[in-house]
């Protein structure tokens, strides 16, 4: 299969949820040309030009403008993916984050903007940003649409307090902006520099852990075998992290000893990477943000076990990469 694909769970509880708004299941399979057996096991793939097609064929069929924005709302992302069962394993809202990075590739295979992470946490003008980073077909917003709806109805689960603040979408307004604040409670702007939400800071340390954490381990490595399935996208990103983390405090992680755990020449790395949009330089600074934010949210431990742990040679390292990554000290940071 050549080209993009996404999890065939993805597709089979969209044709659900449209049966559900009144279309008709053969015709919407049909009109996207997915044979009804390809849908059977959630873990499938199929090509992303389908999937897109499907959307379409439901909105038309449902008469339905907002479908996925409805759909994203309605959907739980364990149903979709093994992503989600992960996500619902994780111990804090701040893992799972880290885990949709690694594993998101398992629901929607897509480039990144920068080649770093496809969700980043950006600090801007005082406000936590979460940035999806995401190429976006021009023509094709509903991949925001769904992924954000997915995040923010996901969260209502844990609690009354808000996710999200406020909502910024690079598209211009597709006609139906009342839906938006139905369904994020949050002001919209359509036609910003990027796709992102503005989110309550204290959620990232909020407790998720629905399953015992020997589940989390049995469920990554069968999420680690499907990437490797998928042979693309984040799956070379995902050994390399997997590579680098255990010798991470060491400080000694370089380009040539990942290399050589993955079975493969530094210069081989160095070109699947750059295929992929990114570099190992990217993976490893994107890689200490992220357990960065893990380590010091919640104030498990000090700014300098922090450096130490992620291979700083010292404390004042650490700090001027974390101003870089966030635009604040690491003293600043909340528990």
């Amino acid at each position: 299969m050549s080209g993009p694909t996404v999890a065939a769970g993805y597709a089979a509880t969209l044709v659900d949820f449209a049966q559900r708004s009144g279309a008709s299941r053969h015709a919407l399979l049909q009109a996207a040309g997915i044979a009804p057996d390809s849908l059977a096991d959630h873990d499938a793939r199929i090509p992303f030009e389908r999937y897109v097609a499907l959307m379409r064929a439901a909105k038309a069929m449902t008469g339905d403008p907002a479908l996925a924005l409805r759909y994203g709302a309605a959907v739980d992302l364990s149903d979709i993916s093994i992503l989600g069962l992960i996500c619902l394993a994780s111990e804090t809202m701040l893992d799972a984050f880290a885990q949709m990075n690694r594993y998101g590739q398992l629901v929607v295979e897509a480039a990144n903007t920068d080649g770093g992470e496809r969700f980043a946490l950006q600090r801007k003008g005082g406000a936590l940003w979460l940035v999806d980073n995401r190429v976006i077909p021009p023509d094709f917003p509903e991949l925001v649409e769904t992924s954000f709806a997915l995040m923010v109805s996901g969260t209502r689960r844990f609690g009354d307090t808000p996710f999200v603040h406020e909502v910024q979408v690079s598209y211009s307004d597709p006609g139906y902006a009342g839906v938006y604040q139905e369904i994020f409670r949050a002001p919209v702007r359509f036609g910003a520099s990027w796709n992102a939400m503005r989110i309550d800071e204290a959620w990232l340390s909020h407790t998720i852990a629905e399953q015992p954490r020997y589940v989390f381990g049995v469920l990554a490595a069968h999420a680690d075998r499907m990437l490797e399935r998928i042979g693309q996208g984040q799956s070379l990103r995902a050994r390399v992290e997997a590579a680098a983390l255990p010798a991470l405090h060491t400080g000694g992680v370089s380009a040539e000893t990942v290399a050589g755990q993955l079975g493969i020449s530094r210069q081989t790395l160095y070109r699947r990477l750059k295929g992929e949009g990114t570099s190992f330089e990217q993976i490893l600074d994107a890689l200490r943000h992220q357990l960065a934010l893990h380590y010091l949210a919640g104030r498990k431990v000090s700014v300098k076990e922090t450096a130490y742990l992620l291979g700083f040679s010292d404390p004042a390292a650490f700090s001027r990469a974390f101003k870089r990554w966030t635009g604040e000290p690491p003293s600043m940071m909340k528990g």
